[in-house]
């Protein structure tokens, strides 16, 4: 057996390994740009911006770190806002600490409300940073569960990898 395939049994079996006893962090990210902004009619703002988050859906603990660049005039505050749909506007769920002026870096943690924790993983929030030229937030973007590589994937290429081994 080669080591390529002896490392992609392993993989499958601490996959299924790891019971639901254990709790699962879940990756989120976030784009922030103008165009999502004034509840998706857009400010016309070149800022841009984007977030790294996960969650612990054991403890309901949320954690984030980001960055933006170019806003047009002074930071104003910067929150999550929810549960709102992609080009609808909410209240502040949560807010957010930043570090910076036109161009900053933020990061933190929260634990959230069974309700905060649903709204959240449905895609229902989003991050909204505000200026002193833009009161109701000059860039915005949606909240949304990142892509992981998927189960079927790699019991694929596993078993590709046993075919190809058997054939020889």
């Amino acid at each position: 057996m080669t080591l390529l395939v002896r490392a992609l049994i392993l993989s499958v079996v601490f996959l299924f390994a790891s019971g639901p006893a254990s709790g699962l962090v879940i990756s989120l990210a976030a784009s922030i740009d103008g165009a999502q902004a004034n509840g998706g009619a857009g400010t016309g703002s070149s800022a841009t911006g984007s977030a790294s988050l996960t969650f612990d859906d054991q403890t309901n603990e949320l954690t984030w770190s980001g960055s933006y660049s170019g806003l047009g005039s002074d930071f104003l505050v910067a929150h999550f806002h929810g549960p709102a749909a992609p080009g609808v506007n909410a209240g502040v769920a949560l807010g957010i600490s930043v570090v910076g002026n036109t161009s900053g870096t933020f990061d933190g943690s929260s634990t959230l409300s069974a309700g905060q924790a649903a709204d959240l993983l449905a895609g229902l929030w989003y991050i909204n940073i505000h200026s002193t030229t833009f009161t109701g937030g000059e860039i915005r973007g949606q909240v949304l569960v990142a892509p992981e590589p998927a189960l079927g994937l790699v019991l694929g290429v596993a078993a590709l990898a046993v075919v190809r081994r058997r054939r020889r």
